[in-house]
């Protein structure tokens, strides 16, 4: 794949930029003093701007939307806002320390002199940001705005951490200060704190005192003549040593000239901003220009998150490390008593940071920042951030919390109150800020509803009810919290405190994760049942414990599975144990032992009085009675302690209990057979497994177990899985067709759309639980439309609309109906109009399954599978690199082979078909984990790869092996960057979307740019105008390549021809002979150069880049280009596939195309006619307006013919238009011709005059050739044999310049095989097998399969007629191979109909089954596909004798009762003539019967009504004269029945043996020297033709004279 042109990249930052770009100067020009905590403290001046509103917005997107794409839009909205104050903030000097939630925080560190001056230019910058950014208005209608505090004074700064990770954090009396002055302050105010009022130039500023505060509002600054604000703007720069100044950095040819005045009227700070906005806007900072210095580096490095380090050191751009995903908030407050000094208050901090810091690593998460906040310390944590997720995130945070918050107060004095609040949701993970400084931050509804569970719920650990439910642990856990209302959060939900893992004071209940389902069977499980019914059989026979487990991935279908073994154990009369344990039981010793012994006791159901009763009378009889006692721990009961067991230490009391449980076992098992069930079994602790392996040795106990991978076994589980007794058995997959009727179970219908079936397959992976999901997430998006088809429609469809739901009546899927309504009525569905289910979101739970997978990859693998999931199912590396910012080709061939290797990517292999169902590769944790250790295990052994290792492979085409990765790994994307990456790919794809060089380029739609050259000339400019504002560099660079393309663009056509063209063209061919004669010639020289019949490529440039072209266009909102390039895909599709021509479709003309190749007939003619009008050409409706149009096309176009044009480019596009009008045509009388009425032939003869006189004007050789072929089928299917012959040779006389293009090759096999077809029809049998070879040929290296399906049809039927039996069956062989993998229902139904045949007559040859056949016709018969074309469906009556050969006359009769009716609505075509036969064989059979009273429902028939049908033959189908000794022989047949001369039913049904050989012997019908006068068959042609006296054949003559 070539590249698109694109724009060379910026230079990469160094890594020092990188990291200094995300951390305060305060930091990066900091010198070390030695072990933290760090203190240091300087004078400065504070700005906090707090953005209002935000939360309120945060909240209308939580009410209103779920999704996480919902977060992308106000963190959008939130970054594009404060970059534009950050900028402000560094063009007057500030130093941004952090981005905290909506609160910025800005410093301005120098002397204490100085702070007057610094004072007003930071009063200056405030009231600039108020003015230019104070109010910004969103489209949600909640307005964000600012409020400013100025503090000014002493700072303290403190670094707290360790080697590893370290954190800033600035305290002291003037931050509280300035977070003060923020909270005084309303929507678009400045307060200055008072120190800060103190410490200025009060004369300079209009303000108003908040006496009672303590705090000045700032109005504005006074004009004082002797003050230039400009000059005092110069005079700070010399307090600022890190500010980049004019002097050493940015040379000014203007200042300070007068111009220079003119042009920045605010001067040089005016100037300044402009310059460093505009053209330096990444080197605000001289920290981003610093020299290399590596202990510096490793300095910073430790303020970093380690996670975004690694994407750093990867060289990843800003735009690609934000991620929307699901996380785990925690926020931590800790609140000191004021008389903590300001040193202990530092170590305090310090070391309540390390212990954080160490907890969370080990739950998964990370401290994310820590910040001052109203007398306290804020610990912002995270958990399932970017490289993080991890099963189980919310239990681990909850504990981590909790261990967190009872450390706190135990460990740590001079706390006051420890908060701490944890929520779980969608957040925005990324950058915020501007290019020179910003900050990775969390930003979601769920942070602003944790920072106010601390208000509402100080003093504790509370959480919200997400969190509470994700968490899955037990709710004894937890206390319900009171509502308490929430500062702009309208629904907080419900909150709970979480006290704590308490151990289980009482032993758990019998369960299963699953109910058995009697509407759902169980799917694919015969094997597994089948290994439990062995064991069942081997406990009970041989006496001996067994015990089964089954393994598989989450969602695989075990607990359904136990469902079922829980059914058939009971139906038998076992007694079952069932138990579904949890991860939290595995800590608690023996509890599964003694949860199944109180299940067995009955102890789980009896109330807790009753519990010793109970016990006492289980036990009675079996053990003895002083060793009662033993149990009142196990089960929570009080008998008296015995003298024997008060002597007992506590392992001889463990003893005893174990013997105990054996005994009471073995005497149950005695009564009646023991099941133990236990779901999720590698839950089960040590002493459990223990047990259960002697139980297993000593008690025939049958034990049924599931385990889901990954687990961890102890030594007495691994010991248990070694015993003989014990049989591990894999679950696999569920089949494709298994998981389809899952889905229409789910969905409550029969039949689910192909685009279903697609989405299903690629996100299922063969598991019924993600099935399941999806299934209800489709249900409750409401995207789906359901149908009843309990009754059949008897009007067919009118409307477009309405068409998929007719094909899915139609096509109704091999499935039970799920559960039918209480009426008794089936259901299929189908997908609502203007959904796309690519761009359907996962369900969150199988989201968080997927983005666990990932976070498992390294960085640069995670990168590639977020660029890989852009482009689609399946790409091209070269687009993948062009995706990927400074990756060289053997970096992504090595990360590609890593992840190939690991399943999660695989090749395509073009030298094979792709298959019709996606290889599914199960996907796990530990499948990647375990594949991983093996790749780090052999490159230890092998450090040095051989460079063939990264070799190109053969395709450079990949796909997803687990496609819901892919989807996963696209929705991680923010929105804003998922169009920029998709118009990149767009832009990519443009320049390669067209025909390949074999094909001479050029569009796939002949001259389709022409035809579209004024509709983009109207499109204007404002294709990506919304765009343009995302702040996205990527966007903006590739914003205005995406564009449709310009007729000056067209391919350049060979305009001097070579000299073996001008040889051949020179040549005309008058003759059928010179035709094959010059066709002979260039296959020979073909064979020499192979110029005409390279390899074509198109088939991957359809695949690769028109549908996935198409896709990004539809993402990107370029509805214009999506569907220029959909009518390209359309017309590559029916160009592969054969079945279309190459002409322009417009949108009237692919749904007509659709409609037709789907039986839809009304609806397909009314979408023609509205074409042609299009096309300013018009149909008539009525009769009258027919013959009339006849007039007018016969006489008037002979007349006036149409004159070129002058233009070139009118004449292409004229060009253009004329093959619409062509294409409409040709399928109107295809249309009108499946009707065998007076009136639709009238029509169809019109419609086939216009294609005529059109066909004359076309110059291109190619086109005119095809045109008349299609001409020649028309004239011989309605029996006119001098416009039949006459076609073809004006085809034959235009075929001299066919042979220098695909597009013309493929004109001369559409000849070759119509003269195949022709000779068929006349009988020259050996001529028509080897012309279809020839034509099969360069069709198999065109790669047409509908073309070459036609030609194997017409070498089907000359072998067939010529008995050569073999080749027949390697014929249809062939066949098979090209209709099997696609859905053609008409080419099966005429590829079952000459199976049939070959049952029939060809003398045992063998293709297909009968009982294939026959499921065929029953299942499609009904199809409007196939009820549309009564010629093939009267092909299909050979079933007729079929059955009378077995004397199954009833079933004759209802098929020979189809024939009747469909035998008068037939044509004169081979299908036609053929079934015509096959119906007369079966009368004459009905005939010889009659007699006998076999049938029950045909009406007797008269001699005279019998020869009806004969003449009629030979009337309609004058133009196939190879049937007419075949139907003389019968006709004589009959007239020997009307003076009941006894035929036998093989003379019937072997015409070969009896008297069509001694017909065609005789007449020497098979000599393929005969001429064409001499031949039998043409001479009763002849007569017969002569002989017409029909009405309906003389109107049709009127109209084709």
């Amino acid at each position: 794949m070539a590249t698109g042109g694109r724009v060379a990249p910026p230079p990469p930052w160094p890594v020092e930029a990188r990291l200094a770009a995300l951390l305060p100067d305060l930091l990066v020009f900091r010198e070390p003093r030695g072990v933290e905590p760090e203190l240091a403290t300087a004078q400065g001046v504070l700005l906090g701007v707090h953005v209002t509103g935000f939360t309120a917005l945060m909240d209308r997107f939580s009410l209103t939307r779920t999704a996480e794409h919902d977060v992308d839009r106000p963190a959008h909205i939130f970054s594009y806002y404060i970059s534009d104050i950050v900028e402000h903030v560094l063009c007057f000097g500030g130093d941004i320390l952090n981005i905290t939630g909506n609160v910025l925080l800005a410093l301005w560190t120098v002397e204490q002199n100085q702070l007057s001056d610094i004072i007003t230019l930071v009063a200056k910058c405030s009231l600039e940001i108020q003015e230019k950014f104070g109010i910004y208005h969103t489209r949600e209608g909640q307005d964000l705005q600012l409020k400013i505090g100025l503090s000014a004074g002493q700072i303290s700064q403190v670094v707290v951490g360790d080697d590893q990770r370290q954190h800033l954090l600035v305290i002291g009396q003037d931050v509280d200060d300035v977070q003060l002055a923020q909270r005084l302050a309303q929507a678009n105010e400045i307060v200055l704190s008072w120190n800060c009022w103190n410490l200025c130039e009060q004369y300079m500023f209009e303000v108003e005192i908040m006496r009672e505060d303590e705090a000045v509002k700032l109005r504005d600054m006074r004009t004082i003549d002797p003050f230039d604000f400009d000059e005092h703007f110069d005079k700070c720069l010399d307090y600022l040593p890190h500010y980049r100044t004019s002097a050493n950095k940015l040379p000014c040819p203007f200042y300070p000239s007068p111009k220079f005045r003119l042009m920045f009227p605010g001067g040089w700070k005016h100037f300044l901003f402009v310059c460093f906005v505009f053209l330096f806007s990444d080197t605000l900072r001289t920290a981003l220009e610093l020299d290399p210095d590596s202990a510096l580096e490793k300095t910073l490095r430790k303020h970093i998150m380690k996670n975004l380090l690694k994407k750093i050191d990867e060289g990843q751009p800003m735009e690609y490390i934000s991620e929307l995903r699901t996380v785990t908030v925690v926020l931590v407050h800790l609140e000191f008593h004021e008389t903590a000094w300001m040193l202990h208050f530092c170590h305090l901090i310090q070391e309540a940071a390390l212990h954080i810091s160490t907890v969370l690593e080990t739950g998964g998460g990370q401290l994310i920042r820590l910040f001052m906040f109203e007398k306290g310390c804020m610990f912002f944590c995270g958990f399932g951030l970017p490289g993080d997720k991890k099963p189980d995130e919310s239990a681990h945070a909850l504990e981590s919390s909790f261990s967190i918050f009872r450390f706190c107060w135990e460990s740590l004095a001079e706390i006051k109150l420890v908060s701490i609040g944890i929520t779980n949701g969608p957040v925005f993970c990324g950058m915020v800020g501007a290019v020179a400084r910003h900050e990775y931050t969390v930003i979601g509804p769920k942070v602003s509803l944790v920072a106010r569970m601390i208000t509402a719920y100080p003093g504790l650990v509370s959480c919200d009810e997400v969190t509470y439910q994700r968490s899955m642990l037990p709710a004894y856990n937890f206390k319900k919290l009171p509502e308490k209302m929430m500062k702009n959060i309208s629904n907080p939900g419900k909150m709970y405190e979480y006290l704590g893992h308490r151990r289980c004071v009482m032993f758990g209940k019998r369960d299963l994760a699953r109910e058995r389902n009697k509407n759902h069977p169980l799917l694919d499980r015969e094997k597994e049942l089948e290994d439990f019914r062995m064991a069942q059989q081997g406990c009970l026979h041989q006496m001996k414990g067994q015990a089964v487990l089954y393994e598989g991935g989450k969602g695989y279908g075990k607990s359904q599975l136990l469902a079922e073994i829980n059914f058939l154990a009971q139906k038998d009369g076992h007694r079952v144990l069932p138990l579904k344990l949890k991860e939290a039981d595995s800590t608690q010793c023996f509890y599964a032992i003694q949860t199944l012994m109180a299940i067995f006791f009955e102890l789980d159901t009896c109330p807790a009085y009753d519990r010793q009763e109970c016990l006492q009378k289980q036990l009675h009889g079996v053990v003895e009675e002083p060793l009662h006692c033993l149990f009142n721990d196990l089960f929570f009961v009080k008998f008296p302690l015995s003298f024997k067991v008060s002597h007992m230490d506590d392992l001889a009391r463990q003893r005893k209990i174990k013997e105990c449980f054996f005994q009471v076992l073995q005497e149950a098992v005695r009564e009646m057979p023991l099941i133990f069930l236990l779901d999720e079994a590698q839950h089960l602790d040590a002493a459990s497994w223990e047990f259960l392996g002697a139980l297993l040795s000593r008690v025939p106990i049958l034990m049924v177990m599931t385990l889901t991978p990954p687990f961890t076994l102890c030594g007495w589980a691994q010991h248990f899985l070694r015993s003989p007794q014990a049989l591990l058995v894999p679950i696999a997959k569920l089949a494709v067709n298994s998981l389809m009727r899952m889905a229409c179970w789910e969905l409550r219908v029969v039949s689910i759309p192909r685009e279903l079936q697609i989405y299903l397959l690629h996100r299922c992976l063969g598991n019924p639980l993600y099935c399941e999901v999806l299934c209800q997430d489709l249900l409750s998006k409401d995207i789906l439309l359901f149908h009843a088809i309990q009754k059949e429609e008897e009007e067919e469809n009118s409307k477009w609309e309405t068409l998929s739901a007719s094909a899915m009546k139609s096509t109704v899927y091999g499935v039970s109906p799920a559960g039918s309504e209480e009426d008794g009525e089936l259901y299929v569905c189908t997908v609502k109009d203007g959904v796309s289910l690519d761009a359907v979101l996962l369900p969150p739970s199988l989201k968080e399954i997927a983005v666990n997978q990932l976070d498992q990859l390294s960085p640069e693998e995670q990168l590639l599978m977020k660029c890989a999931a852009v482009i689609g199912h399946s790409f091209h590396i070269d687009l993948l690199q062009h995706l990927l910012p400074g990756w060289d080709k053997h970096k992504l061939l090595r990360v590609l082979r890593a992840l190939v290797d690991i399943h999660v990517l695989r090749w395509c292999n073009q030298g094979q078909e792709r298959p019709a169902e996606p290889i599914l590769v199960p996907s796990s944790i530990k499948m990647i984990e375990e594949t991983k250790e093996e790749k780090k295990k052999s490159d230890a052994g092998y450090p040095l790869r051989l460079p063939e290792e990264l070799s190109i492979p053969q395709t450079e085409v990949l796909e997803f092996g687990v496609p819901l990765l892919r989807a996963a790994a696209w929705e991680l994307w923010p929105k804003a960057q998922q169009v920029a990456l998709h118009l990149e790919c767009a832009c990519f794809l443009q320049n390669l979307a067209c025909r390949c060089g074999s094909c001479h380029g050029g569009d796939f739609v002949p001259f389709h740019r022409f035809a579209i050259s004024s509709t983009k000339s109207s499109r204007g400019t404002s294709r990506f105008c919304s765009y343009k504002s995302t702040g996205s560099v990527l966007t903006q660079v590739i914003t205005d390549k995406l564009q449709l393309p310009c007729p000056q663009d067209n391919f350049q056509l060979q305009t001097e021809p070579s000299k073996s063209q001008e040889a051949f063209t020179s040549e005309h061919c008058r003759t059928e002979e010179e035709f094959l004669d010059q066709v002979n010639r260039r296959l020979a020289q073909t064979g020499k150069d192979g110029s005409a019949t390279k390899s074509c490529h198109c088939e991957e440039i359809l695949q690769s880049v028109l549908a996935p072209l198409t896709q990004h266009c539809l993402v990107i909102g370029e509805n214009t280009c999506a569907f220029y390039y959909l009518l390209e895909a359309a017309a590559a599709s029916l160009d592969l596939s054969g079945h279309g021509e190459r002409a322009l479709l417009s949108a009237q003309e692919l749904t007509c195309l659709v409609c037709f190749n789907m039986g839809q007939i009304t609806l397909a003619k009314k979408l023609a006619r509205q074409a042609l009008r299009l096309l300013k050409r018009n149909f008539p409706w009525t009769w009258f307006g027919a013959l009339f149009q006849t007039f007018l096309e016969k006489y008037w176009h002979s007349y006036f013919p149409n004159q070129p044009l002058n233009s070139p480019s009118e004449n292409e596009k004229n060009l253009a238009i004329l093959q619409q009008q062509v294409h409409c045509v040709s399928l109107l009388w295809q249309l009108y011709n499946l009707e065998a009425t007076a009136s639709s032939r009238r029509f169809a003869c019109l419609a086939a005059l216009m294609q005529q006189n059109s066909a004359e004007e076309f110059a291109h050789g190619a086109q005119a050739v095809a045109t008349y072929v299609a001409l020649s089928q028309f004239f011989q299917n309605v029996g006119d044999r001098e416009k039949w012959l006459h076609c073809q040779q004006m085809a034959i006389q235009k075929s001299s310049v066919c042979w220098f293009s695909r597009e013309g090759l493929l004109a001369a096999a559409q000849l070759m095989q119509a003269l195949a077809y022709t000779r068929l029809c006349l009988g020259h049998l050996e001529g028509s097998i080897q012309l279809g070879f020839q034509a099969h040929e360069i069709c198999r290296h065109l790669r047409k399969p509908a073309l070459e399906n036609l030609v194997l049809s017409v070498l089907f039927r000359s072998a067939f007629l010529k008995k050569k039996f073999d080749l027949c069956v390697h014929v249809l062989e062939s066949q098979w191979a090209l209709i099997s993998q696609g859905q053609d229902v008409l080419g099966l139904a005429c590829f079952y109909s000459a199976c049939l045949d070959l049952l029939l007559y060809g003398k045992g040859s063998l293709c297909r089954p009968f009982g294939e056949c026959l499921h065929f016709i029953q299942h499609w018969e009904r199809s409007c596909v196939l009820t549309a074309q009564n010629n093939v469906m009267l092909g299909v009556t050979s079933l007729a004798m079929w059955f009378a050969q077995d004397s199954q006359w009833d079933l004759f009769e209802h098929h020979f009762s189809k024939a009747r009716q469909l035998v008068k609505r037939t044509d004169a075509s081979l299908f036609g003539s053929h079934g015509f036969v096959r119906f007369l064989e079966c009368h004459m059979l009905m005939l010889q019967k009659m007699p006998e009273g076999v049938f029950t429902h045909i009406p007797p028939e008269t001699h005279s009504q019998t020869l009806t049908y004969f003449k009629e033959f030979f009337s309609r189908c004058a133009t196939c004269p190879v049937y007419h000794p075949w139907v003389s022989e019968l006709k004589a047949s009959a007239m020997r029945c009307g003076k009941r001369e006894s035929v036998s039913l093989t003379d019937i049904t072997s015409p070969f043996d009896t008297c069509m050989t001694r017909i065609w012997v005789e007449g020497e019908f098979l000599k393929e020297n005969d001429s064409f006068e001499e031949n039998l068959g043409i001479q009763r042609f002849d007569r017969v033709a002569e002989a017409k006296e029909n009405r309906d054949e003389e109107e049709i003559q009127e109209c084709l004279c």
